[in-house]
């Protein structure tokens, strides 16, 4: 749902009079109803396995703050002598926490970049655990929305793969970082540039036209986007020509009068001059359009998360076996169960996680 209303009322006509009648219940129930849709009943239920007590300490994301509130209060249900300590300034600033030991659990609306761990793995020779908590939204802003592609309505084109991006997008590179590992075999050379429409399989006047690229601009030094992890197996070599907006609002318009353009962004700043293409992690298929259904059900191939990340090493910053803190395994399992995804659907920013992926999540904590 896109809106909540805070009441809906219908007028009924009795002994002459207007009778408003709120329907208050009915809201209510509707919106159960739509927690409990789709495949959240495959979802295990919370069951504490312990008791817990004291308070968790979280950092990071600002635009996770509704989603947590609806995450506090359904395990505080379960676990009422569990208290709460929230420092959520932006995403940048969750590792931050983690690592001068100021928090438990830093709140992430990307995955970390290699940047994000120096400090815990400086003390501790140990990686950040990652826990996805939640599938990104499909079209809300600052909310980890999908990436759609977008042409000019124009443009006959209506697919790409991944590696077309690539090539459209990218450049020649020597490897790519993933995690703390440089992975040189995603290096490619010039031949893996994609600069005219002719080489995507179009024809007649778009055959020797350049593609014009449109992106937002890079991070910050250290930072990487999802859509170089994803695209560009995390290489850092763009196109010579692409043309970056910090202002999505205006790029689109921008490519709104482009008919030789392409850009990423989110399905939020799509206008009436451009479209949508379906996209493919392989040649052979399948092309997945971008729609909420798709990027719910994460077949849609730039699909993003959110994260909940905690540091595996003890108070003192000794190395040790890397297990979550009792209090915090006992939050994490219940944001997994189907009550904690239920909390995703009513807090309305993000989208639950389908059930095998919740499973791999779940195992990380054993």
């Amino acid at each position: 749902m896109n809106s909540r209303p805070n009441f809906l009322h219908s007028t009924t006509r009795a002994g002459g009079k207007i009778m408003r009648v709120f329907l208050v219940g009915a809201a209510a129930a509707f919106a159960a109803g739509a927690a409990r849709a789709g495949n959240l009943p495959a979802l295990p239920e919370y069951q504490p396995k312990q008791k817990v007590a004291g308070v968790l300490r979280s950092w990071g994301s600002q635009h996770m703050a509704r989603v947590m509130k609806c995450w506090q209060e359904g395990f505080r249900k379960y676990q009422p002598d569990v208290t709460f300590s929230d420092n959520l300034k932006g995403s940048a600033t969750g590792m931050l926490g983690l690592e001068e030991m100021v928090a438990d659990m830093a709140l992430m609306g990307r995955q970390i970049v290699p940047y994000d761990t120096y400090g815990i793995w400086r003390r501790s020779h140990l990686l950040p655990v990652e826990i996805m908590v939640a599938t990104g939204s499909y079209d809300l802003p600052q909310k980890s929305h999908a990436l759609t592609v977008f042409v000019h309505r124009d443009n006959p084109l209506a697919r790409l793969t991944l590696q077309q991006l690539d090539g459209i997008f990218g450049a020649q590179r020597t490897g790519g970082w993933q995690n703390m590992e440089w992975k040189p075999e995603v290096a490619r050379s010039t031949q893996g540039d994609i600069r005219t429409w002719g080489q995507l399989g179009l024809t007649g006047g778009w055959a020797d036209q350049p593609i014009h690229p449109y992106g937002p601009p890079s991070l910050f030094p250290g930072g990487m986007s999802f859509f170089q992890l994803k695209v560009m197996g995390g290489a850092d070599t763009w196109a010579e020509d692409l043309r970056e907006y910090a202002d999505r609002r205006e790029m689109m318009e921008v490519l709104s009068r482009d008919r030789y353009g392409i850009a990423y962004t989110g399905m939020c700043y799509k206008t009436s001059a451009v479209k949508a293409l379906a996209l493919a992690e392989k040649p052979e298929g399948p092309y997945i359009a971008p729609t909420k259904e798709t990027v719910a059900a994460r077949t849609y191939p730039l699909t993003r998360s959110v994260y909940i990340y905690f540091a595996p090493d003890l108070p003192s910053g000794e190395p040790a076996d890397p297990k979550v803190d009792p209090k915090l395994r006992e939050f994490l399992s219940y944001i997994l169960s189907r009550q904690g995804q239920e909390d995703v659907i009513r807090s309305g920013d993000y989208l639950p996680l389908p059930p095998a992926v919740s499973e791999c999540e779940r195992q990380k904590l054993d």
